[in-house]
């Protein structure tokens, strides 16, 4: 069987939900502590950068010195929101991943970025997604907030939807700010796990900074190449919560409705 370092993209032996084996045993020294490296050097950043639930939800987490074990954290996850780990080959199809999301079950990729990687990935590595992602899910609104997404992402499926709830993800759960007594602080999971865009997200005077505006978000397209232009900022997270919980049906249709007009 092969080890984890080579399951990169290697869909042969997942599930029909595409779970598989994390296999914690096989992961080597090498890799427990690049991931050691990385978590160090991101924790020396959160406290001044991120938002106090990240902060207090990572200072409670107890993963041991390198790759955590998805099950025992599910296992603190379970009794704080409800909400599961469920180990990934990759990237999964987005009907999978709003299924999970939905079930409160996070996937979270098994397999660990390179050593000359660790500065820029190009897709989600355990890191990532582990990091980034996991310790908001203790926080009870923001977790409730990431179960209805994964519903909201089920019925956009029908609704020819998925490209603006794309865009939603992108500037919240990935690269979102919120307010805080101390400035702007990040939230979002593509910040939290980089070693240069937390920084320049919060302390940069280079991009603009908005108020988060559900349609504003939905109407924005995002880069995937480089540090975002543009970034969103809420209130806190009941307003992502709330904001978000309207039935987007009309809203599709007023955006692809824009959208045609413009053209």
């Amino acid at each position: 069987m092969d080890a984890p370092s080579t399951l990169r993209g290697d869909y042969r032996n997942i599930g029909p939900d595409y779970a598989v084996e994390q296999r914690w045993g096989d992961y080597s020294v090498g890799q427990h502590a690049l991931y050691r490296r990385l978590f160090e050097r991101q924790s020396a950043l959160v406290p001044q950068l991120a938002c106090a639930e990240y902060i207090r939800a990572l200072s409670a987490l107890d993963t041991g010195p390198g790759i955590p074990r998805f099950d025992l954290v599910s296992r603190s996850l379970r009794r704080a929101t409800g909400w599961e780990i469920v180990p990934v080959p990759g990237l999964v199809p987005d009907e999978v991943f709003f299924c999970h999301l939905a079930n409160r079950r996070f996937p979270v990729t098994v397999w660990l970025r390179k050593p000359e990687e660790f500065d820029y990935i190009v897709e989600p590595d355990v890191f990532h997604d582990f990091f980034g992602h996991v310790p908001l899910l203790f926080d009870p609104t923001y977790a409730d907030h990431m179960c209805e997404y994964g519903k909201g992402g089920l019925k956009a499926m029908n609704l020819d939807g998925l490209k603006y709830l794309a865009r939603l993800y992108w500037y919240t759960i990935e690269f979102g700010l919120v307010k805080s007594e101390d400035g702007v602080r990040a939230y979002g999971a593509g910040l939290i796990s980089s070693g240069g865009e937390l920084g320049y997200s919060v302390q940069s005077d280079k991009p603009a900074r908005r108020p988060f505006d559900l349609m504003t978000v939905m109407a924005s397209n995002y880069r995937i190449d480089a540090y975002q232009d543009q970034y969103f900022v809420i209130e806190d997270f009941g307003q992502l919560l709330q904001d978000t919980a309207p039935d987007f049906t009309p809203l599709y249709a007023k955006l692809r409705q824009d959208e045609k007009a413009a053209a």
